[in-house]
């Protein structure tokens, strides 16, 4: 892999894997092109577009195509060397996976420079160190969701934390405009930031944020306990410092199912935990009211607590890919892989989810998963989830979205084996069902779907506090309690979507950096984003996205 990256800045093409039968185009290449890699001449068939790939040579139907060395889909057409490969001519394939004994080993990257390395972190009573300071307020129920929303606009707008701001400005000049009878077509609406006053009240208080969802009631009865789960962990989260709780009554997930759930993920909890139920208080504006006076005054608690120094080994990151182009698996999911392993190797824990995204690199994992329990827990849970799409009429291998599919991730195998890099090389420690902690220290499975938001949503829950989120094609997908760091896989992506982009892999392509070069910057970066010395840009946008995952419905 190194080898061929290295060939990068020198090539058009690239071969992830000696053993592919697959050339990557790392530019758009003409049908008729003589295209020489390392001393084999291959002349294209076909118009190939950057990220996309052709054929080496001749295929019958049924056969074999391998990327990453594993095999990633089989011939549907006879096809040539020097053909593009698509969706016509090849359909997702991946190999069987069992557990089979292994002797695992791991040579961990040199992490000197890093040893003695701290962040600036919120300690909790615990013992768990947190890389913000949020107050969080958790709805038991979608009816709900509208009393939220207006505690939101008043907290958001009078202490300092809506991101609105400027557009409001916008909209009032358009008004001014209308009502002058001039014309808003041309109209200059630049706003410079320095307009937009920032007046934060709470200045230890990083956030408040509001898990709107869609759950509590009208549903199944399991889908409420899983909420409840969830719930308790975010409100469990060592990011969050205190928790508003508004109940409307009725619903499936009761209150005292919600502090069941707490209890039971930590019995000695010593946050603060505000309960308002709207049909015991009686009026909105009463339980409106009582709610931010009471809350008001955990934040004014909240802001004495101040970041302190805390080893690198405190940190926990979540790994994730969205919006995912043909480059994904050969610059920025490699380069967080190198971070993950850097992290690892200094003492902390990695999370990789996103179990539909790891199809056709299974027999890896399982390979690297030190506990034989915890391999049969991941073939079961891969199996089963596989089973529950595969019953609603969907399955791992419809997967790749037609995002995905236009920038060259045709099968779902090939996606997903790119995927996986972002896990690095580490042994595997555990495996953890949706809303399980992570305890262990090392790199962890963590069973959510692939879908960006709720993958982010579990990932949250199981304890990261901050995630490395790769995306080619871009996504301004967030979190509301851990913050969300993007990392682009090409600089044309970073260049025309800077206002979401944190960090720019794009250097791996022209050979102006390495993978341990970016997986180190990377690292660099996260240090300084857990330190509050630098804020992602999903944070400062308040993307916070939150979906419950109702199990087996989602890809």
């Amino acid at each position: 892999m190194k080898e061929g990256i290295k060939a990068m800045a020198d090539a058009c093409v690239l071969r992830i894997h000696p053993n592919d039968n697959v050339l990557v185009a790392l530019q758009d290449l003409k049908a008729g092109e003589h295209i020489v890699y390392t001393g084999e001449t291959f002349v294209l068939l076909d118009d190939v577009a950057v990220k996309h790939k052709f054929f080496t040579e001749d295929l019958s139907v049924g056969s074999e195509v391998k990327m990453y060395g594993v095999l990633v889909g089989r011939t549907v057409q006879d096809v040539k060397a020097g053909q593009w490969m698509n969706t016509t001519n090849v359909k997702h394939a991946a190999e069987p996976y069992f557990f089979r004994p292994s002797a695992y080993r791991w040579s961990p990257p040199d992490v000197s420079r890093f040893e003695e390395r701290t962040f600036m972190g919120y300690h909790r009573s615990d013992g768990r160190v947190g890389t913000a300071n949020y107050w969080l307020f958790v709805p038991t129920v979608f009816c709900e969701n509208r009393n939220l929303d207006v505690i939101r606009e008043a907290l958001h707008h009078e202490l300092g934390y809506a991101v609105a701001d400027k557009y409001r400005m916008k909209t009032r000049m358009l008004r001014e405009l209308v009502k002058e009878g001039k014309n808003i077509e041309a109209a200059d609406l630049s706003i410079h930031e320095a307009m937009v006053p920032v007046d934060r009240l709470f200045k230890n208080v990083d956030g408040i944020k509001f898990l709107n969802h869609q759950g509590g009631c009208g549903g199944t009865r399991e889908d409420a306990a899983v909420l409840g789960k969830l719930l308790a962990a975010y409100a469990n989260h060592p990011n969050v410092a205190g928790i508003t709780i508004l109940s409307l009554g009725c619903q499936n997930l009761q209150v005292r199912d919600l502090l069941a759930e707490l209890d039971a993920l930590r019995p000695a909890f010593d946050k603060p935990v505000l309960v308002f139920e709207q049909q015991r208080i009686g009026s909105e504006e009463e339980l409106i009211t009582e709610a931010i006076r009471k809350t008001f005054i955990g934040l004014v608690e909240a802001d004495k607590i101040i970041r302190k120094p805390a080893p690198l080994s405190e940190l926990t990151i979540g790994v994730k890919c969205g919006g995912s182009d043909g480059f994904s698996g050969i610059t920025a999911n490699p380069a967080v892989g190198y971070c993950a392993d850097l992290l690892v190797a200094l003492g902390g824990k990695v999370l990789l989810a996103e179990f539909p995204e790891l199809c056709g690199a299974e027999q890896n994992l399982i390979d690297r998963t030190i506990d034989e329990a915890a391999a049969h827990k991941f073939i079961r849970l891969m199996r089963e989830y596989s089973d529950a799409a595969e019953r609603v009429g969907s399955g791992f291998h419809m997967n790749p979205s037609p995002g995905n599919i236009r920038d060259g991730l045709i099968t779902d195998a090939i996606k997903s084996n790119g995927a996986a890099k972002k896990g690095g090389t580490s042994p595997v420690v555990d495996v953890l069902d949706y809303t399980e902690q992570a305890t262990k220290k090392g790199l962890n499975l963590v069973c959510t779907p692939g879908n960006d938001v709720e993958a982010t949503t579990g990932k949250a829950a199981s304890g990261a506090t901050l995630i490395l989120f790769t995306t080619g094609l871009g996504t301004p997908t967030g979190n509301p309690v851990c913050p969300v760091i993007k990392v682009a896989t090409n600089s044309q992506l970073a260049r025309r979507m800077e206002d979401i982009i944190d960090i720019d892999c794009g250097r791996i392509v022209t050979g102006d950096s390495t993978i341990e070069q970016m997986g180190e910057e990377i690292l660099e970066y996260c240090i300084r984003a857990a330190s509050g010395e630098v804020i992602p840009k999903a944070v400062q946008l308040n993307q916070d996205d939150f979906i419950p995952w109702k199990r087996g419905v989602s890809l």
